[in-house]
């Protein structure tokens, strides 16, 4: 980690800020639909695009927090919780991936699926302190993430996120 306080939101992976990126809408028009260019500015990741919903002109930059960000391969994040994506949008995450995949279907495709669904819920794990047995409060700071919890508090319990996290493992 750097020794100063970064001046935007740290993204640990180029697949996170990607993430956040779909999972964050146009403030003119709502529409989470944009075609993203990305380029190292002034020490940042930066994303330049133009919404697919009314053409407004979006730009996000993150920090990286280590060398090789943009060599990720495709993981979410090292061990510390998410700064962008919060408990409650992950698990939605996990849900929309896991339901891409028939419960029979023991395909390599569905495997792969399968282990992003698994790496989204142990990023919701990430947000559990030691010797706690849920996910806090504050760990749901987005409207998204909030409406998740409190449609079913109980999922964000340690116990039933490993069983789910399990589950995904082909």
């Amino acid at each position: 980690m750097n020794d100063y306080d970064p001046p935007y939101a740290i993204a640990r992976t180029t697949t996170e800020a990607k993430l956040y990126l779909d999972l964050t809408a146009c403030s003119d028009c709502g529409s989470d639909q944009a075609t993203w260019q990305y380029d190292i500015h002034d020490a940042a990741l930066r994303y330049v695009g133009a919404c697919a919903g009314c053409d407004a002109e979006r730009e996000y930059l993150f920090s990286p927090p280590y060398d090789g960000l943009l060599d990720d391969a495709g993981t979410f994040g090292g061990p510390e919780p998410s700064e962008l994506v919060d408990a409650g949008q992950w698990l939605a995450v996990a849900d929309w991936i896991a339901g891409e995949v028939a419960a029979d279907d023991r395909s390599e495709a569905a495997r792969t699926v399968m282990a992003y669904a698994r790496q989204a819920v142990q990023e919701v794990l990430k947000f559990v302190p030691p010797a706690a047995d849920s996910v806090p409060a504050e760990a749901f700071w987005t409207d998204a993430g909030q409406a998740e919890r409190d449609r079913d508090p109980g999922r964000f319990r340690l116990d039933r996120l490993l069983a789910v996290r399990d589950s995904y493992s082909g």
